[in-house]
């Protein structure tokens, strides 16, 4: 089951701008730069999130916000830089380890099992919490039983949560891509995570499924206390659910602060938002 943290700091962290208490720095990403062969993807990146909080990570196409989400979930290994974790820093770790310590991530192309039903699917996201062996719960006896009854158990409170339980046994790729959306969200809740990354998690959805999905991302981070980490091209949905937004272009930190912050920046607004903002 998904359990709210206890942090005794956050009552000391100042008021967030969305108006929630974030708490002390879970996660500190210090001067990361990562490089293709001679092309820059980040160059001397930093910045930190607080727990409880919502953070979003916005810029142009190209601007490597992908790339820092990848460097954070060990899928690439910057060659330059740190990343701490509830203080314990680490340069290279593979996405299994980076799991392990309570971190998940969505990405921005769907990679759910399409033939599979929706609790299944989410089902998958517990792997990580199983202890018996995979003979054990090839026959599902004893212990094995036992322990898939548990993980079953989160699961359709998962699936309670999200407000999918109409489909709960429909094969995946019946789905409209918004609830396909809300099932990826739901694996990923499956692996309790303390930071979720979210790579997009809005990416072609129309109004009513993006004012669901915003819904579902704030309850996320209010009843279970979960840290979002956020990428976004929806900026009404960045400024209306952040507390802090890190601006990304060409590799660069081009401005960091809460939303009014970032919207009032001439940088951020000659290189994205544009003069109309």
């Amino acid at each position: 089951m998904l359990e709210r943290p206890q942090n005794a700091d956050a009552a000391e962290a100042p008021p967030a701008a969305t108006g929630r208490r974030s708490g002390e720095v879970i996660l500190d990403v210090r001067n990361i730069s990562l490089r293709f062969g001679g092309v820059k993807a980040l160059t001397d990146i930093s910045f930190d999130v607080r727990e409880h909080e919502v953070r979003s990570i916005i810029g142009p196409n190209g601007a490597g916000k992908s790339s820092m989400l990848n460097c954070i979930n060990g899928v690439y290994s910057p060659q330059e830089g740190s990343i701490s974790f509830r203080g314990k820093t680490f340069a290279h770790m593979n996405s299994r380890q980076v799991a392990e310590m309570g971190i998940a991530r969505t990405f921005q192309n769907l990679a759910l099992f399409k033939g599979m039903s929706v609790l299944d699917n989410i089902m998958s996201g517990r792997n990580l919490k199983m202890k018996t062996n995979i003979f054990q719960q090839a026959i599902r006896w004893g212990a094995a039983e036992r322990e898939e009854s548990r993980h079953r158990e989160a699961v359709e409170k998962i699936i309670d949560f999200l407000e999918i339980q109409a489909w709960r046994k429909t094969p995946v790729g019946r789905l409209p891509y918004g609830l396909q959306k809300r099932v990826d969200l739901g694996r990923a809740l499956a692996m309790e995570p303390q930071v979720l990354l979210l790579d997009e998690p809005m990416a072609g959805m129309n109004v009513e499924e993006k004012q669901d999905m915003s819904r579902f991302i704030l309850d996320v981070n209010d009843e279970y206390g979960t840290t979002i980490v956020l990428i976004e091209h929806d900026m009404g949905v960045v400024m209306d659910i952040s507390d802090r937004v890190v601006v990304l272009d060409y590799g660069k930190k081009i401005g960091d602060g809460t939303p009014d912050e970032v919207r009032s920046n001439p940088d951020v607004i000659r290189a994205y938002l544009g003069a109309g903002h």
